[in-house]
């Protein structure tokens, strides 16, 4: 069965008029209506979820990712000649740079208020070569921590749990994990910005002088370890245990995928999941529009008959029904893909300013990795939905367009 046999000049025109004409039965133009509907919400909504998906991708490597390490170097008994180590490190052509760090895990106390925090001493200037950091806070503040070694820098989510401002004095109490029985590090700070990248960074992160942090961690004068940024995230893992393996003993490392990996994969996760479900409501759809063009055929049987007996084959009847059939697909799927792609490109400011007018918040960072909605059209995704949804109506055509071939002109005519 050639498709030139089916698809010709004659089955297009006459597909076409069945397609867009509106003398149907009342029953039949409804459900017409109903899973064209079913077919443009069905595209629509995938198209956006897609986008938001990617959205939240996007948000979790160049925001998350690029303020906490990619991967890092630690020693049990903390760095001494970081210099020399970054130089080693280097080597590796995958590590774009490397910069030190103090880790500190302890408590902010201001005002009867507590909260924990991860405490990050950082040299301004290196951090600023490796880290997306600056983006999220006030012009010159890297210059404020470099010029006041008591200064601070703290989190969005911890100054709302402290009810704290820039400019306030905190206390920073640090645990000695090296002997239970030994009384905590008790240092005051200076809050010199508040960082705010709209992430659930902002509820526990704060950042501090490099030399301050140093004194205060449990091998003064070292740093914890060595911050490296590489030229593929997903090459990370790879780096950290090549680097490790060049080493002695005592270093270990860690990476991105150990921290935030978890986001990672149930963000992909969530996109495959809802992306199937949102496709069986294209399928449903589509499923609708057998339900259609069976109804049409048994409307236009005696239009089927007159066809048959002036001459059409039923190769050409065939390709009538499958060209309304595709016509009806084409429409809905267009029309829910630019509707998909409109939705796609506002949703963030919708999203937003339903917020502002209803004074609540949907996404908040303590719980969700951002607190807002993202979203990130690509048009490969659109592409790819619109041709699935077409070639799911294609199937969905063949059917009622096989029974329309098997109608008799005989029995068809008989009681016209």
């Amino acid at each position: 069965m050639s498709l030139k046999s089916i698809f010709n000049r004659f089955t297009f025109l006459v597909g076409a008029r069945y397609g867009i004409s509106r003398k149907h039965s009342q029953l039949v133009s409804f459900i017409s209506r109903l899973s064209t509907a079913g077919l443009v919400i069905g595209v629509a909504l995938l198209i956006v979820v897609m986008s938001v998906m990617n959205g939240f991708d996007r948000e979790l490597r160049e925001r998350i990712i690029g303020i906490m390490p990619q991967a890092t170097v630690y020693h049990r008994e903390g760095i001494t000649d970081y210099e020399s180590l970054i130089k080693q490190l280097k080597q590796d052509k995958r590590i774009l740079a490397a910069a030190p760090f103090v880790q500190i895990q302890g408590l902010f106390n201001y005002q009867k208020h507590v909260a924990p925090v991860n405490l990050f001493g950082v040299d301004p200037v290196q951090e600023a070569k490796i880290s997306s950091l600056e983006q999220y806070l006030p012009p010159n503040t890297f210059a404020q921590l470099s010029q006041n070694p008591q200064g601070v820098i703290v989190g969005q989510g911890i100054a709302d749990k402290l009810h704290m401002q820039v400019g306030d004095k905190i206390t920073l109490i640090i645990p000695r994990s090296s002997d239970a029985n030994a009384a905590p590090g008790i240092l005051m700070l200076d809050v010199v910005a508040i960082l705010k990248s709209n992430t659930n960074v902002d509820q526990t992160l704060a950042l501090m002088n490099l030399n301050t942090a140093s004194q205060a961690s449990e091998f003064p004068g070292k740093v914890s370890g060595i911050r490296l940024q590489v030229n593929d995230l997903f090459e990370a893992s790879s780096v950290v245990i090549s680097a490790i393996n060049q080493l002695p003993a005592g270093y270990f490392g860690s990476d991105w995928m150990r921290t935030h990996g978890t986001i990672y994969e149930a963000i992909h996760m969530s996109k495959n999941l809802v992306g199937l479900l949102l496709l069986l409501i294209i399928g449903i759809a589509a499923f609708n529009l057998v339900s259609t063009l069976i109804m049409v055929v048994v409307d236009k049987q005696g239009d089927i008959a007159i066809l048959r007996t002036l001459g059409a084959s039923s190769k050409e009847i065939i390709g009538i029904f499958m060209i309304q059939g595709g016509l009806i697909g084409l429409i809905g799927t267009t029309i829910g893909a630019i509707l998909g792609i409109l939705l796609s490109l506002v949703v963030t400011d919708v999203i937003a300013g339903l917020e502002k007018l209803l004074g609540i918040q949907f996404l908040h960072s303590d719980v969700y990795p951002i607190s807002y909605l993202p979203s990130n059209l690509y048009w490969s995704d659109v592409l790819q939905v619109s041709a699935t949804s077409l070639i799911i109506c294609f199937f969905a055509a063949l059917y009622p367009a096989w029974r329309a071939s098997r109608v008799q002109p005989a029995e068809a005519l008989r009681y016209e």
